[in-house]
């Protein structure tokens, strides 16, 4: 199941992207000193960052229009 990020604002985006890019700094190390409990979630970590990270680029861009506007 995907995270709805698409009714976020662009601030709520940048602090979503800030602590996504803290969790998968934190299982990133967890994976190599080897006390990772699931391995699949270095990627879906990696994955719901890009996912915020392109939402906030097609802001800046003008493709995605905030919402109310």
């Amino acid at each position: 199941m995907k995270d709805s990020y698409k009714e976020l604002t662009p601030e709520e985006l940048k602090v979503k992207r800030a602590e996504l890019a803290k969790q998968y700094d934190e299982v990133s190390f967890n994976g190599i000193i080897g006390h990772l409990d699931n391995p699949l979630s270095k990627r879906t970590v990696r994955r719901r960052l890009a996912r915020v990270t392109t939402l906030l680029r097609e802001h800046e861009l003008g493709i995605r229009k905030r919402q109310g506007a």
